[in-house]
């Protein structure tokens, strides 16, 4: 039997990128990687973690880690629970696909994987100063995207609504725009927020206030004239019963899924199966990840046939990402299926 062994790997990003919670410049992830003799190269599996949102206990994620490896490696009879653990969910999900495609990578079969059809992504636009998201914006844009979302929150209110305005004087009303304030409004002045932002005809606004409070969002989805998306909202949640609940009691216009977040592949497929039961539409975005969870997000997105943009548009963000099959062509993520991955980063 093939041994299963895990390592962590530092990504390290181009340039400070900003959120509410703060700016980022690393994130760590870990990965499965399943040594069979057979394979070009090894099975491998990323479980992706980002500091201060991923709800996996951290005194325990490493003795979790090796309890996996033992277990699929043959050296255990049990698999540990892994409810309280989404990312190491995820990675035990990609590394098990992985071993079944024999190492390649292509996880799913289908159209995205044999290179015939891609994905629309959003451009993302992260939180900075003005000049700076500016610069972001316009790039995007040149690049051919007509999908922005754009970080809100960290900077002046005021100056946010300068930047949608400014999109939308240069580039008129074809462009999708979507905000995501990762909860960054206090439920006093929420409403009133979302009222200044409507006049800029927004897609969708993510997460106005912080996850737990269901009234007050439910409030918010009712009263908003911006239609709005949770996100944190899910993380955390089990279970199935509580899912719909939670969607039953809030009502959003979207929800948006991280498998690494929200209980991998499973939990998503649980999340979509509850949404689309009660007309609640949804899409896909990476947590950060390394190329390596981007590539099982993608292709996991395809195989629901999705027509929203998805947000994968990360893999450009780190200076030590991996070489991968994934590549843009404008607003679209496509694969190629004859390249080969550059994984002697994280492989000895």
């Amino acid at each position: 039997m093939a041994t299963v062994r895990w390592k962590q790997y530092a990504l390290k990003f181009k340039q400070p990128s900003g959120t509410s919670r703060g700016v980022l410049t690393t994130k760590h992830s870990f990965f499965f990687l399943s040594d069979d003799p057979s394979f070009e190269y090894p099975a491998i599996g990323e479980c992706s973690l980002i500091e201060g949102l991923s709800p996996d206990p951290s005194e325990s994620y490493f003795t979790t880690l090796d309890a996996v490896c033992a277990f699929l490696g043959g050296k255990s009879d049990a698999l540990p629970d892994l409810t309280a653990f989404p990312s190491i969910q995820m990675g035990v999900e990609t590394l098990e696909k992985d071993i079944a495609s024999s190492g390649s990578k292509k996880l799913f079969d289908h159209a995205f994987t044999q290179g015939r059809e891609g994905m629309q992504i959003n451009g993302l636009v992260w939180m900075g100063d003005r000049a700076f998201m500016r610069k972001q914006i316009i790039d995007k844009l040149e690049a051919g995207f007509d999908c922005i979302k754009m970080k809100i929150g960290a900077i002046d209110f005021e100056t946010e609504l300068e930047l949608l305005k400014f999109i939308r004087n240069e580039f008129g009303h074809d462009i999708e725009l979507r905000v995501d304030a990762n909860g960054a409004f206090s439920m006093e002045d929420a409403l009133i927020k979302l009222e200044k932002l409507a006049s800029y005809r927004l897609h969708s606004i993510e997460q106005p206030i912080q996850q737990g409070h269901w009234e007050s969002m439910a409030f918010l989805c009712e009263k908003s004239p911006v239609p709005i998306a949770l996100d944190e909202e899910l993380i955390g949640i089990q279970p199935l019963r509580v899912k719909r609940t939670l969607l039953e009691t809030i009502r959003p216009a979207y929800i948006i899924l991280k498998p690494s977040l929200h209980g991998g592949m499973q939990g998503s497929d649980e999340w979509i199966a509850i949404a689309n039961e009660l007309g609640v539409n949804w899409w896909i975005t990476s947590a950060l990840e390394s190329n390596v969870g981007l590539n099982a997000i993608a292709q996991y997105a395809f195989s629901y046939k999705v027509d929203l943009p998805q947000g994968l548009g990360t893999g450009g963000l780190y200076s030590n990402n991996f070489e991968s099959p994934l590549y843009l062509q404008g607003q679209i993520i496509r694969f190629k299926p004859d390249q080969s991955w550059d994984l002697r980063a994280i492989i000895p």
